[in-house]
């Protein structure tokens, strides 16, 4: 085994005995938290040992990062999420390997989206994030849609050919009052979730918690947790 594959394979151990742990706590089975290791700024490579030691959903947040990477990677059965803030003239490209988006925040996005889709025969997955800092109309500061506009803008992915909704996604806010309180965060997050899955009822993924706070987010009900420095290390900086 390669000192990198070791290191990989025990930061792996370690966070899938956090996982467990939390899981146990919340008198939750393991089976319903799905762990997505976010990759950016890590090579393909990485990608491909992540694969060898079972991974099998990664995430990235720049598609001028993550294309090269899933073409790379293309004979691996990966599922990729999309976790960044998109912008709508790099739809195209990401809706060529996203499997989910999980970051769709704005009307504007799901037109550019579905009309991406149907132009590549694809069906993607959709997550609407929240922005727990956010005033009703407004975005977040990490993007993300207003808790009250959720329904508008699940009801515009529900009737977009080529896209699927699949639930929401939060990162916990910087700012507001939930600052700080990331399990006060994750918990109002779940709330919105039961509102939503009362009229689309498959839109039942949650998407919380990264390394730092992941034992909040399986102790809310999240059913998906994105760790990238847990596992993969500390990033160096870019710039």
């Amino acid at each position: 085994m390669t000192d990198r594959k070791a290191q990989l394979a025990a930061n792996l151990a370690q966070v899938e005995e956090r996982i467990a742990s939390s899981c146990a706590a919340a008198g939750r089975k393991r089976e319903e938290v799905t762990l997505i290791v976010v990759t950016k700024t890590y090579p393909a490579s990485d990608v491909r040992i992540l694969h060898e030691l079972g991974v099998r959903h990664v995430a990235e947040n720049r598609d001028q990062d993550a294309a090269p990477k899933a073409t790379a990677c293309a004979d691996l059965s990966l599922t990729w999420h999309f976790v960044g803030q998109l912008q709508t003239n790099k739809v195209r490209s990401v809706t060529s390997y996203a499997d989910v988006v999980q970051s769709v925040d704005r009307a504007k996005l799901v037109t550019a989206l579905s009309a991406a889709a149907v132009r590549g025969e694809r069906e993607l997955g959709c997550l609407i994030q929240v922005a727990l800092d956010a005033e009703s109309g407004e975005r977040g500061e990490r993007g993300g849609v207003a808790p009250d506009g959720v329904e508008e803008l699940a009801a515009a992915i529900d009737a977009a050919p080529g896209l699927r909704l699949d639930g929401l996604m939060t990162v916990a806010p910087l700012a507001g009052e939930y600052a700080g309180r990331q399990r006060a965060a994750f918990d109002r997050l779940m709330e919105i979730s039961s509102s939503l899955r009362a009229g689309h009822p498959a839109a039942n993924m949650v998407s919380a918690g990264m390394s730092g706070d992941l034992e909040d987010a399986v102790a809310a009900g999240a059913t998906h947790v994105r760790v990238g420095t847990a596992v993969l290390g500390v990033r160096p900086r870019l710039g």
